[in-house]
Protein backbone atom coordinates (compact mmCIF):
# COMPACT_ATOMS: atom_id res chain seq x y z
CA UNK A 1 0.00 0.00 0.00
CA UNK A 2 1.24 3.25 -0.60
CA UNK A 3 1.11 6.20 1.62
CA UNK A 4 0.83 9.30 1.19
CA UNK A 5 0.80 12.04 3.81
CA UNK A 6 -2.64 13.88 3.53
CA UNK A 7 -5.16 16.48 5.86
CA UNK A 8 -7.49 14.10 7.46
CA UNK A 9 -11.50 14.11 7.22
CA UNK A 10 -11.14 13.55 11.44
CA UNK A 11 -10.34 17.05 11.84
CA UNK A 12 -10.09 19.21 14.76
CA UNK A 13 -9.13 22.35 12.74
CA UNK A 14 -7.64 21.67 9.36
CA UNK A 15 -6.96 17.74 9.37
CA UNK A 16 -2.96 18.47 9.96
CA UNK A 17 -2.68 16.81 13.35
CA UNK A 18 -4.99 14.19 12.38
CA UNK A 19 -3.12 13.33 8.86
CA UNK A 20 -0.07 12.96 10.30
CA UNK A 21 -1.66 10.66 13.17
CA UNK A 22 -2.59 8.21 10.22
CA UNK A 23 0.52 8.44 8.34
CA UNK A 24 2.84 7.23 11.24
CA UNK A 25 -0.07 5.58 12.79
CA UNK A 26 -0.44 7.08 16.04
CA UNK A 27 -3.53 8.45 18.28
CA UNK A 28 -4.75 11.28 17.27
CA UNK A 29 -5.32 12.67 20.15
CA UNK A 30 -1.75 12.00 21.26
CA UNK A 31 -0.45 13.60 18.15
CA UNK A 32 -2.42 16.56 19.03
CA UNK A 33 -1.03 17.15 22.67
CA UNK A 34 2.34 16.58 21.68
CA UNK A 35 1.69 19.16 19.26
CA UNK A 36 0.14 21.81 21.84
CA UNK A 37 3.35 21.47 24.33
CA UNK A 38 5.56 21.72 21.54
CA UNK A 39 3.48 24.94 20.45
CA UNK A 40 3.62 25.88 24.17
CA UNK A 41 7.21 25.07 25.02
CA UNK A 42 8.95 26.44 21.76
CA UNK A 43 7.60 30.16 21.84
CA UNK A 44 4.66 29.41 19.53
CA UNK A 45 6.84 28.74 16.70
CA UNK A 46 4.65 25.60 16.45
CA UNK A 47 1.51 27.89 14.77
CA UNK A 48 3.85 28.66 12.23
CA UNK A 49 4.96 24.82 11.66
CA UNK A 50 1.20 24.27 11.47
CA UNK A 51 0.24 26.99 9.30
CA UNK A 52 3.05 25.26 6.81
CA UNK A 53 1.94 22.34 6.71
CA UNK A 54 -1.73 23.03 6.30
CA UNK A 55 -0.82 24.84 3.16
CA UNK A 56 1.76 21.84 1.80
CA UNK A 57 -0.32 19.30 2.48
CA UNK A 58 -3.09 18.03 0.59
CA UNK A 59 -6.57 17.56 1.39
CA UNK A 60 -7.91 14.44 1.70
CA UNK A 61 -10.93 13.71 -0.97
CA UNK A 62 -14.39 12.69 1.23
CA UNK A 63 -14.44 10.07 -1.39
CA UNK A 64 -10.91 8.70 -1.10
CA UNK A 65 -10.40 5.47 1.38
Amino acid sequence: MNKRLMRSNDRVFAGVCGGLAEYFDFDPTMVRLAYAFLTLFTAFSGLIFYFVLWLVMPERNLIEH
